[in-house]
């Protein structure tokens, strides 16, 4: 994720961003049982009164930010969401089904949806009781669930989709636009259009079917598999055959201009751009195949079956976000805003953060990657850059260049500051001191074998600072892990 402040006059380097905050994730709470907004009748009831075997899991992972993100019990594999927008209405009308395995004998379970009416719960095809509390959604299925079984649960529901305004008040969940909608989950807006286990660390594939009036594009994940139009409605099927973090999924509903191509190694591109968009973004998204040889080279190989962008007019979204596949942009990107959102397919989308207080592994990566495309092509050196950063003269504003000292970048202070300076800049920081301490060629290896190692999965900072010390058994990284990466204050330079 990516936002920009107004643009600083200095014609000595290029201006640097300032991201704005996104929330992360708190202590786990128990799962309450009591029913407190609207239940579902269940067919029998658990067995017409019986004790379904099992205990609850719970409502949270115990991520040190956000108490209910995500929920305990089971792993979902696999979403299928059958989903239909009416954009004169802005109605959404939506059927998920959740394939997902049992992590421990389960009476009842819980998925988090924020907002819309749930209609109906079936857990493998028999109706089951169901309750609402905040985000809640709490599912007792008819019989219990041995731990290890895979299962499938369907809800049916509908409603008006909310935007959700962050800790920072930053915008996301269902975004309208002027001519449909955009959905973004980071951190925690994809639970405003589906249920699901909405944490980071539970990944899953997705099969994703949008119905919009017939003249409208829906534009999602992965690869479009089929576009059929009946009676004025036109439904687009995309398919996601890697893992995913809810956050990351998206939908865009509106006019596009669509573009589809391949890059010289055959890796498809698929490009939806805002026709009022269209002409600014040209040059930019032109050398977007330049961008994914060179990520390839320096990152190793490209985790996805495709790539490409979404640009849209979003006026009131202050930042572009990773979206798998295809970052989002609400309006026509730079380059360096398109190689970091480029460079998060490796280091936030692929290798995924285990909880949100590891934000700087998204960040501090895709900050470094744009340092590193500057140095690649003829601008200022990433030494340069981090020489800059830490004497306090990079930006010509005194707030910012402060900015990046207000905490450590591995333990942001709350929700609110998840994407604040230090999180990005001073993320970068430590990654730039590591290359200073290792040399440029273990660097890179760390780099590529780091993408490598946590490929389609999740990782930690204490999985970061283990992974750099094997494959660099001989320098010492204490000074750099206490005072850089969790250290208050600007650190010494040497």
């Amino acid at each position: 994720m990516v936002s920009r402040p107004p643009r600083i006059t200095d014609v000595s380097r290029s201006v640097r961003l300032v991201p704005s905050a996104v929330p992360a994730v708190t202590a786990a709470l128990l799962l309450v049982l009591a029913p407190t907004a609207c239940s579902g009748a269940a067919d029998g009831g658990g067995a017409g009164g019986a004790v379904v075997q099992g205990t609850p899991g719970g409502s949270g992972v115990r991520d040190p930010y956000f108490p209910k993100a995500g929920n305990g019990g089971y792993d979902v594999t696999h979403y299928d969401l059958a989903l239909a927008y009416d954009t004169g209405r802005q109605h959404l009308t939506g059927t998920a089904a959740l394939t997902a395995r049992a992590t421990q004998d389960l009476s009842a379970f819980d998925l988090d949806l924020q907002g819309l009416d749930v209609e109906q719960v079936t857990v493998e095809g028999r109706r089951a009781r169901w309750t609402r509390t905040g985000q809640e959604l709490t599912v007792r299925p008819h019989d219990g669930l041995d731990r290890g079984r895979t299962f499938r649960v369907t809800v049916r529901y509908s409603g008006t989709p909310e935007t959700i305004t962050d800790a920072d008040g930053s915008e996301e969940g269902w975004v309208r636009t002027d001519d449909g909608a955009l959905a973004l989950g980071e951190p925690t807006g994809s639970m405003s259009w589906f249920p699901g286990s909405h944490h980071p660390s539970d990944k899953a594939s997705y099969d994703i079917a949008v119905t919009v009036p017939e003249g409208l594009q829906a534009v999602s994940n992965g690869e479009l598999t089929s576009r059929k139009t009946s009676r004025g409605r036109t439904t687009f099927r995309w398919h996601t055959a890697e893992p995913m973090a809810s956050y990351v999924a998206t939908i865009a509903v509106g006019r596009y201009d669509i573009s589809r191509s391949t890059t010289r190694d055959g890796l498809p591109v698929y490009v939806a751009v805002d026709p009022r968009r269209a002409e600014a973004s040209r040059a930019v998204l032109a050398g977007l195949p330049g961008i994914m040889e060179w990520a390839r080279d320096t990152f190793g190989p490209y985790p996805f079956s495709s790539t490409g962008a979404i640009v849209d007019r979003a006026d009131d979204i202050g930042y572009a976000l990773e979206t798998q596949n295809r970052p989002v942009f609400p309006d026509a990107p730079d380059t360096e805003t398109l190689v970091h959102e480029i460079a998060h397919q490796w280091y936030g989308d692929s290798v995924t953060p285990r909880t949100w207080r590891d934000m700087w592994l998204n960040e501090g990566f895709a900050t470094y990657a744009e340092w590193l495309w500057q140095e690649d092509h003829g601008g200022d050196t990433a030494e340069e850059i981090f020489t800059a950063l830490h004497r306090g003269d990079y930006y010509d504003s005194p707030e910012y260049n402060a900015a990046v000292w207000a905490f450590p970048p591995a333990v942001p202070p709350s929700a609110g500051r998840l994407s604040d300076s230090p999180v990005y800049e001073r993320g970068a920081m430590v990654l730039h001191r590591i290359r200073q301490t290792v040399g440029d060629d273990t660097f890179r290896a760390i780099l590529r074998g780091w993408a490598a190692a946590h490929r389609h999965g999740n990782a930690d900072t204490a999985d970061f600072t283990a992974y750099v010390r094997k494959k660099a058994p001989g320098k010492d990284f204490g000074t750099i892990w206490k005072d850089w990466l969790y250290g208050d204050g600007r650190p010494a330079s040497g």
